[in-house]
């Protein structure tokens, strides 16, 4: 399936800073609750990254994400946001910028 460069430019993704995890221990697989920091304004993003990240490592880490998503409820809690990453079978890499950036810097 093929999208056109004016599908993709509807997504805003922007560089953000995970500043609270928690655990969803409502959830049926492993997952956190997170207040992301994007500079302006802030997103809450739930993420079934828990067995792959501690919290120690999700602490204040700078992430990818998706801003601009409709709001979904997953295992009871609302998601305003969708971090980016690589994956497959065995293996979650959250994608990240290769240095620091300002929070809210847009990807693209």
């Amino acid at each position: 399936m093929s999208i056109s460069i004016d599908e993709f430019s509807k997504a805003e993704i922007r560089v953000g800073k995970v500043v609270m995890v928690e655990d969803i221990p409502t959830a049926r697989k492993p997952m956190y609750k997170m207040t992301v920091d994007f500079g302006g304004f802030t997103r809450q993003c739930v993420g079934g990254i828990k067995e792959f990240y501690s919290k120690d490592q999700m602490q204040g880490r700078q992430v990818v994400a998706v801003v601009n998503l409709e709001p979904k409820s997953v295992a009871g809690v609302t998601s305003e946001c969708m971090l980016l990453a690589a994956f497959d079978e065995t293996m979650v890499s959250l994608l990240a910028p290769d240095r620091e950036l300002p929070l809210g810097t847009k990807v693209g």
